[in-house]
């Protein structure tokens, strides 16, 4: 099985597109997880020229739906994906519904995204996130025990912060999951947030290592299922997702760095796997 890592443009919005492509190939890094501009096909087309002159793949991102009105929010929401789709990304992982629309309708929302790709031939996965419809482990749990086509970009980071814990108590919530998981956004999360301030300091081991056994359960279980390939996007953003020092506002550690530390420690955790 092929593990492919994805550097996050998230953080780098303001570099070169072409520099930054150039510097994530030369780092190792197998893709770009990002999102396109909506309807500036001259945009997208410099973009994906870059990627292949890097020889890089696109992971395409949704996330920018947030429509209160259900109606406007479907809408929206199926013209994003169909534009990302128009890119022929290996896959869409989107940020999908809301956390205070109902079950049904959430439902109706992630039945548009199986609509575009049954239409598209592109897989569409839901990452697990606040403010959406997978905001909690019990809440995601929900969807997925009525919907079992329904595939996931795991993200545990989330839960964690959202359930004050680390998930001790959920496991058969969390079993669930990792048995739905296509993509890992490998960012570690803890009680009080969704992302520790450094995943190298020994103070974050304990959180380190959760994350660590979810993610290697989701490695484990597409090795026997016979899987072509899983995605990994090392994702510790910027700030607010970095603390940041009083007054100077600098970050307390590096963003890219730490991405960098995530990719090198999985792809020496699953060598066996690439």
């Amino acid at each position: 099985m092929k593990i492919l890592y994805f550097c996050p443009l998230w953080g780098c919005e303001d570099m070169d597109f072409d520099h930054y492509c150039q510097t994530v190939a030369e780092t190792g890094y197998d893709g770009v997880e990002m999102s396109l501009p909506l309807d500036d096909r001259p945009a997208m087309e410099r973009r994906m020229r870059s990627l292949k002159a890097h020889g890089l793949e696109l992971l395409a991102q949704h996330w920018e739906t947030v429509a209160p009105n259900l109606d406007d929010h479907v809408a929206e929401y199926r013209r994003r994906l169909e534009w990302l789709a128009s890119a022929e990304p290996l896959l869409i992982n989107s940020q999908t519904g809301r956390d205070w629309f109902g079950f049904e309708d959430n439902c109706r929302v992630i039945a548009e995204a199986k609509a575009v790709a049954q239409a598209t031939g592109i897989q569409i996965l839901h990452e697990t996130h606040r403010g959406k419809f997978s905001y909690a482990a019990a809440a995601a749990r929900r969807f997925l025990e009525c919907d079992a086509d329904l595939r996931i970009t795991a993200d545990f980071s989330h839960w964690c912060a959202v359930s004050e814990s680390l998930l001790e108590d959920q496991q058969d919530s969390i079993e669930l999951a990792v048995s739905r998981a296509d993509h890992i956004h490998a960012r570690v999360g803890h009680p009080e947030g969704p992302q520790v301030s450094d995943p190298r300091a020994p103070e974050w081991a304990v959180a380190l290592n959760a994350h660590l056994g979810w993610w290697d359960r989701i490695v484990e279980a597409h090795r026997k299922a016979g899987s072509e390939r899983l995605t990994i996007t090392p994702e510790f953003g910027p700030y607010p997702y970095m603390p940041q020092l009083p007054y100077t506002q600098q970050p307390v550690a590096s963003q890219w760095e730490i991405n960098l530390h995530m990719m090198s420690l999985l792809r020496s955790r699953y060598k066996a796997e690439a």
